[in-house]
This record gives C-alpha cells, sequence and structure tokens, in this order.
C-alpha cells in the first residue's frame, strides 16, 4: 500500500510539475507586460491545427490582424509551449533583419553536422560558419554564372515545350505536378548533373523524396521548435530533424557524382562544378583572385551534400508553385496573360527572335506578374530570426529574451489592405516603379531582405521567368471545371502549395 502511495505522490508531483511548467511558458508574456495573444490551446498554443487543418499562413494572419487591430508594433504568442514574438510593423522588421543584423543573424533553425549532416546547410547554419558558408558560396550566384547555366536550363526547358505539344489537347491538365517535374529536371541538372526525366517518367527518385522533405506533421513541427529552442539538448539527445530515407538517398546521389566527376575530371555549367571547385580548391576558377577563408580547402563532402540538397529543395518547390500559382492568377485574368504574352513575345522579336538570358531577366511586365503572384502567394510564409543576446526593443521597455524565436508574417504583411488595397485582386501594376516608391519596401519580403537574403533569389527567377516564357509562348491557358473561385493551400506542406492541384485548360496558340 506505502508503493502505491508513493507511485501516486510522484505521478501526481509529475502531473503537478508539468501543468505548472507549461503555464508558465503560456503566461511569460503576459508576466512580463508584453503585449501577448490570449487563450493559447494548453499543448498546440497558438498553432492548434497547423499541419493538420490550417496553414501557418492562415494562422499567423489572424494573429497579425489581432495585434494590428490593437495599434501593436508586435505581439507574444505560443508555439506550442514555446514563447515567440510575431512582428507587425515593416519599420521593426527593417531594424530586425538589416540595422541589428548583428544580433539577428540567425534563423534558429536547428543544424547538427554530426549527427544529421543534411541539417548544416547554409539556411540553417548560425555564426561564424554562416558567414564562412556564404562568402564560399555567393560568387557561385552571380549574374555571369547564372547565364553560364542559362543553357542548361533552356535544355530542359525545350522538354517542358515537347511533353506539353504532346498532351496538351487533354480536357485540363494538372499543372502543378506538370510544373514540379520540369524545376525537379532543372535542379537535378543543375545542381547534381544528373537528368531526372521528371518530365518523361513522374515517379523519379528525385520527385519522391524532394517532395517527401517537404512533409509537414505535428510530430516534425514539435521537433523543430524544440530544436530551435533547446538546441543543445537535442544535440546531447542525437535527434535528428531530416528523414533518414531522405539522407540515405542524398548521401548516395551527391557520393556517386563527385566520385564519378572527380575520378574522369568531368566540368559542367552546373551548381555541382562551382562546389566541387570550391571543396577542392577553396575558391572558383584559376582565373579567380577572390580566396576562401584563405585558400584553405573550402569544404568537406558532407558540407557539399548538404548545400546541394538546400539548393535542390529551395529551387524545385518555390519555383514550381510560384510559377503554378501565376499560370492559376493567369488564368483567371485573361486580359492579364494576353497583356503578359504580347509583351514577351515583344521582346523576343526585338531580339531577333532569340531567347536569350539578358532578354529572359529584362522583361518588365513579366518581372511585376512574377511579385504579384509573389505578394499573393508567397512560397515561404514568415521569416523567422533569433536574437542571440536580450533585445531591448528599441523606444520601448519590452524585451525578447536571447534565442526566442521572432516571425516576421510574409503572407499577413503581404495580404495587408493598408500595405496593398484589395489585396485577394490580381494586379501586377502595383509593382510599376512608381507605386513601389509609395509603399515602404519590407512590405514585400518573398525572398526575406538583409545580409540573409535568399542567395538563390536570381537562379529561381530565372528557372522561374524560363518555364513561363515557354509556356506562354505557345499556350493559352483558361480555368477548368476543377479550378476553385480562390486557392486552398495545403497545411501539411511547410511551402503555401494548393491542396487540390491546380487543374487548367490548355489551348495551343
Amino acid at each position: 500500500m506505502e508503493l502505491i502511495n508513493a507511485v501516486l505522490a510522484a505521478f501526481i508531483f509529475v502531473v503537478s510539475a508539468a501543468y505548472i511548467f507549461i503555464r508558465n511558458k503560456h503566461n511569460y508574456w503576459k508576466d512580463n507586460g508584453f503585449p501577448y495573444a490570449p487563450n493559447p490551446h494548453f499543448i498546440f498554443g497558438h498553432a492548434k491545427g497547423q499541419a493538420q487543418t490550417r496553414h501557418g499562413a492562415e494562422i499567423h494572419q489572424e494573429l497579425y490582424k489581432y495585434f494590428k487591430q490593437r495599434g501593436e508594433r508586435y505581439g507574444g504568442i505560443s508555439q506550442f509551449i514555446i514563447p515567440s514574438v510575431i512582428v507587425v510593423d515593416p519599420e521593426l522588421v527593417k531594424t530586425i533583419v538589416v540595422k541589428d543584423f548583428n544580433v539577428f543573424h540567425d534563423h534558429g533553425v536547428f543544424n547538427n553536422a554530426k549527427d544529421d549532416p543534411l541539417s548544416a546547410h547554409l539556411f540553417a547554419l548560425e555564426g561564424q560558419p554562416w558567414r564562412l558558408m556564404r562568402q564560399k558560396l555567393t560568387p557561385t550566384f552571380t549574374s555571369g554564372r547564372m547565364k553560364q547555366m542559362f543553357g542548361t536550363i533552356w535544355d530542359v526547358a525545350v522538354e517542358l515545350d515537347k511533353f506539353m505539344e504532346q498532351n496538351y489537347n487533354q480536357p485540363e491538365l494538372e499543372m502543378k505536378d506538370i510544373l514540379g517535374r520540369f524545376t525537379t529536371d532543372v535542379i537535378g541538372t543543375c545542381a547534381f548533373g544528373i537528368e531526372c526525366n521528371t518530365l518523361k517518367t513522374p515517379q523519379s527518385d528525385f520527385r519522391k523524396y524532394g517532395n517527401r522533405a517537404f512533409e509537414l506533421t505535428p510530430t516534425v513541427m514539435m521537433k523543430a521548435f524544440l530544436a530551435s529552442s533547446y538546441p543543445a539538448l537535442i544535440r546531447a539527445l542525437r535527434m535528428k530533424i531530416t528523414y533518414e530515407d531522405v539522407e540515405r538517398f542524398f548521401l548516395g546521389i551527391v557520393q556517386e557524382t563527385v566520385d564519378y566527376r572527380e575520378t574522369n575530371n568531368v566540368k559542367r555549367n552546373d551548381f555541382m562544378n562551382l562546389l566541387l571547385q570550391i571543396k577542392n580548391k577553396g575558391k572558383l576558377d584559376d582565373n579567380d583572385d577572390s580566396v576562401v577563408d584563405k585558400g584553405e580547402v573550402g569544404m568537406t563532402l558532407k558540407e557539399l551534400t548538404a548545400q546541394a540538397f538546400v539548393f535542390f529543395l529551395a529551387g524545385f518547390e518555390t519555383s514550381s508553385t510560384t510559377q503554378s500559382f501565376c499560370l492559376y492568377e493567369l488564368a483567371k485574368n485573361p486580359d492579364i496573360q494576353e497583356r503578359l504574352r504580347e509583351e514577351i513575345n515583344r521582346a523576343i522579336d526585338d531580339n531577333g527572335g532569340e531567347v536569350t538570358y539578358d532578354v529572359t531577366m529584362s522583361i518588365p511586365y513579366l518581372n511585376n506578374v512574377i511579385n504579384e503572384t509573389l505578394r499573393k502567394h508567397p512560397p515561404v510564409e514568415s521569416l523567422n530570426r533569433v536574437p542571440d543576446v536580450d533585445y531591448l526593443i528599441p523606444g520601448t521597455k519590452h524585451v525578447i529574451p536571447k534565442r526566442t524565436l521572432v516571425q516576421i508574417p510574409v503572407y499577413a504583411i503581404q495580404h495587408d489592405p493598408d500595405h496593398y488595397p484589395d489585396p485577394e485582386r490580381f494586379d501586377p501594376d502595383r509593382f510599376a516603379p512608381e507605386e513601389v516608391k509609395k509603399r515602404h519596401p519590407f512590405t514585400f519580403l518573398p525572398f526575406g531582405e538583409g545580409p540573409r537574403i535568399c542567395i538563390g533569389m536570381r537562379f529561381g527567377l530565372m528557372q522561374t521567368k524560363v518555364g513561363l516564357i515557354t509556356l506562354l509562348r505557345k499556350f493559352r491557358f483558361s480555368p477548368s471545371a476543377r479550378t476553385p473561385d480562390r486557392v486552398t493551400y495545403d497545411p501539411k506542406m511547410i511551402t503555401l502549395s494548393p491542396i487540390a492541384g491546380n487543374y487548367l485548360k490548355v489551348e495551343k496558340l
């Protein structure tokens, strides 16, 4: 009997301690006089339903509106049981990502090179390791390097054109899947030098493991938040964020590619070739005087694999969904589609009928259409930062504790009618130069901003423009019976992605 009483007492103590711990976590902002969102769920906090029934974009938009309606520039929330901050004011966004970058230089994304090698990529690295890796990789994304890769991407676009010629006369086509296969082939050949042929064989391993890496479950979300808040504990437990099968596939494919290229002295105009130069020489080529890290060997094979992995993930999903959403909006707005097609054709005709890198990147209305697509449907709905010291918010008495997750709700900011009147309307003229000047520059953040702005932005835009030019020159897109009036985002995807695909009618011009 005494044993039972002792066990029961211990159980009550543990449950009570856990309850008090969680309650104190949820009350953190209230207890510290910080603006806060009320009524967090006991376990899920303000993330209730995320990754199950609701996308994070929807949840963060509600929280953004709550604080803005109360005149707050920021507010405290609970991500599960972890206190976090959401930013409302664009000027404070600018302060965090630019002015006080020396405090907010990290994303708060877990990385563990030893036990989870694919997690140690540029997006997740922090502090000095991030600075060194960014320095090494920045020269690989210059306009000159992009121009060298353009021909490789155009070869894949030719395959996209052939695919559309063979399939356009069906009642409707699911363009999200087609464009996902197109960008998988582009990134496969540019990042790994491998012809995936996903347009011809949809079930390629690259497509399979690329999609798997973006799967979001409540368990994965909770692990990510815990890893962000308690990285030392997660490293001590040797917990991994990357799926085992995804890690096995990418480590294997990079090992094979590197072995083959180094054994046979293979050189191509692609990202892998540039990574190998950095790995082996610490700089990009014999004519490049800039030396990385004083000429020491630039990166290990596992570091190289992690960079190729994140380049693949960031490149195939974000560019394919941007193109897909763009076609959806153009199908719903045929006048805008016709104007864009005319401007594309005029620019190519003025260049003697040839599609080049310079022409692709310099069609003003195409830029506007893509920017308006990225405003309405930003691939990444929030930007994250963590301060590396306790941070006093300028002009206030409020302190954001060290390593607290600070979320910048990109989707919510870009759907705020104070910044973009009638935000659900698709209007590329919002991005005419005279209109852009009227807005705060930190109300458009699809690639982030400041020193941690997306390093692959130029490549992503090039790939997106090549795909759209290829499709719009020959084909007209219109809604089918399965085209929704309004897009519903898949809650189980990290990025913004339509839950029911993107079915459109396609007509050859």
